[in-house]
């Protein structure tokens, strides 16, 4: 039967034995510290995406001749840890079967997992948090803890792009790592700052993690935990194109639907670019 909308995300229509890109939501905001709602991001980012026509002209490709597979919402449990565990084993399913997740929420704390699955070379994360906390309100496997999970779990290769809140306790930590502030990216651009980023990893590769709120809240404002002074939407498509082609794993997290639908139209318009930017590369001969 033809022209029946199946609520998965528009132009994945590929059958998973075909599929080369794997979509899969995570409805989860069991430890919200603010604004919840973020488990209704996945269907927000996919009812918004039937917005856009296929066509990207900047890479003169048509979505619906990508093999993109949408497999829906994972069923979480309530407790976080087990969440987690959760998205990581469904990752893991689809690297054995070689192909690029695509992971959107739902909260920040469930790309631990997916991160645990890849096991990628780097870890490159766009937000207004640290998130380098060991534990938040009684809780390691928590939104504010993502950072440092991830790099307590062996990736220890971090670029943080947009931060601009944390503890001094966490501010300290971070000098392990590599931070491009948002004031930082303001003052010398986004381009200058992806070269920096591009000479240090190389082509080795990367894990994309996208928290909503890297955004300046007065652009998109359905966030959680919203934070003014951040980065632009151009901004992020920039980190995007640039570090898709060598992306062996990619999230957009932290979409509150509470506004007008700004915050998931980016997100979705955003991992249409993700794609279009891996696939092009592919076709490249890059990938």
């Amino acid at each position: 039967m033809q022209n029946v909308l199946n609520y998965l995300f528009a132009d994945a229509e590929a059958l998973y034995a075909d599929a080369r890109y794997c979509m899969l939501g995570g409805p989860f905001d069991g430890t919200t510290s603010y604004r919840p709602g973020t488990r209704f991001g996945p269907r927000a980012i996919r009812d918004v995406s039937y917005n856009f026509e296929p066509y990207i002209p900047v890479y003169d490709l048509d979505l619906d001749q990508v093999p993109i597979c949408d497999l829906g919402d994972l069923d979480l449990p309530v407790v976080s840890e087990e969440a987690v565990a959760m998205v990581a084993e469904a990752i893991a399913d689809l690297i054995r079967d070689r192909k690029i997740p695509i992971f959107f929420g739902g909260e920040h704390t469930l790309t631990v997992g997916a991160v645990r699955a890849v096991k990628p070379d780097w870890f490159v994360v766009c937000d207004a948090h640290l998130d380098l906390r060991e534990e938040y309100r009684g809780a390691v496997y928590n939104h504010g803890c993502t950072s440092r999970l991830v790099y307590n779990e062996g990736t220890t290769n971090i670029v943080m792009i947009g931060q601009r809140s944390g503890t001094r306790e966490q501010y300290e930590f971070a000098k392990e790592l590599i931070l491009y502030s948002s004031d930082q990216v303001r003052r010398d651009g986004i381009g200058v700052v992806l070269d920096e980023v591009q000479q240090t990893i190389g082509d080795q590769g990367v894990y994309l993690s996208i928290d909503a709120d890297a955004i300046d809240c007065c652009y998109t404002p359905g966030l959680g935990t919203p934070e003014p002074f951040g980065l632009t939407p151009y901004d992020l498509r920039e980190v995007v194109t640039r570090l898709a082609p060598q992306a062996v794993g990619f999230d957009y997290v932290e979409v509150c639907p509470t506004d007008d639908g700004q915050t998931a139209a980016v997100a979705t318009e955003l991992i249409r670019l993700f794609i279009a930017a891996h696939w092009s590369a592919r076709r490249a001969g890059t990938d």
